[in-house]
């Protein structure tokens, strides 16, 4: 891509040019699109404002401070209080399918893992935590969706804790939200952590900054039994505490 085409692109993605310029005079004219994305995001630069469809903006970590208005327009309903600000601990972001699925050995919704899950960081001295699950969830279990502790939803809402994706029925067949679509959104808005064993691929493909983003702050789990596990070598490399 030529010098032009890459001021373009990344003016587009609401880089200003004086950012622009500054990477491309360190990393040499002809440098590679993501290297310089990747050098953009290194070195602290943010995104202007976007547009509807564009990624949201990244929030420096620990910060509450509150977004603008052009920011509040994309999903303020889901960022409420994180916390003490002076917490060097990144907000988490829980995809609640991927973990109670994973708890109930791919065969029931296990809401117990998710509850271990959330205990997990909560012990670690994490103040927000949020798990997204399809608000279908919450209805009577049928014999194809089984589902464990179903009252373990209950309690995580009342405690500011779940966030159910919308979900209707359209001549009898239920209409989905893309949740995966809301849990890298929300934590890349929080530059925080989402914890799943899913690597969202068809998102990466979407947009180079949350590609970049998720191969950074994916951590995976196991359970053992009872026991929530979290990958090594991760969180170090996620920047928490």
């Amino acid at each position: 891509m030529e010098h032009s085409g890459k001021m373009e692109f990344f003016q587009k993605l609401g880089y200003n040019r004086e950012d622009v310029v500054r990477v491309l005079g360190k990393l040499g004219e002809g440098a590679l699109v993501n290297d310089v994305l990747q050098e953009l995001i290194q070195t602290g630069s943010r995104p202007g404002a976007h547009q509807d469809n564009a990624a949201p903006l990244l929030v420096p970590r620990g910060s509450c401070g509150t977004p603008d208005s052009a920011q509040r327009g994309r999903g303020a309903d889901l960022e409420d209080d994180c916390g003490d600000p002076a917490s060097s601990l990144r907000p988490i972001v829980i995809d609640g399918s991927n973990v109670a699925m994973s708890h109930g050995n791919k065969e029931v919704f296990s809401c117990r893992g998710i509850q271990l899950a959330v205990d997990w960081f909560r012990d670690r001295g994490h103040t927000y935590i949020k798990v997204f699950v399809p608000s279908w969830r919450k209805e009577p279990p049928k014999a194809d969706t089984p589902i464990r502790e179903q009252h373990l939803l209950e309690e995580l809402e009342r405690q500011a804790v779940l966030v159910c994706t919308p979900s209707r029925k359209v001549n009898g067949k239920r209409v989905v939200c893309y949740d995966d679509r809301y849990i890298v959104k929300v934590a890349y808005e929080r530059d925080g952590v989402i914890v799943s064993n899913d690597n969202y691929r068809d998102l990466q493909s979407e947009n180079p900054e949350w590609k970049w983003f998720i191969e950074q702050r994916l951590l995976m789990f196991s359970f053992v039994n009872d026991r929530y596990v979290a990958a090594e070598g991760v969180p170090a490399r996620a920047g928490w505490g």
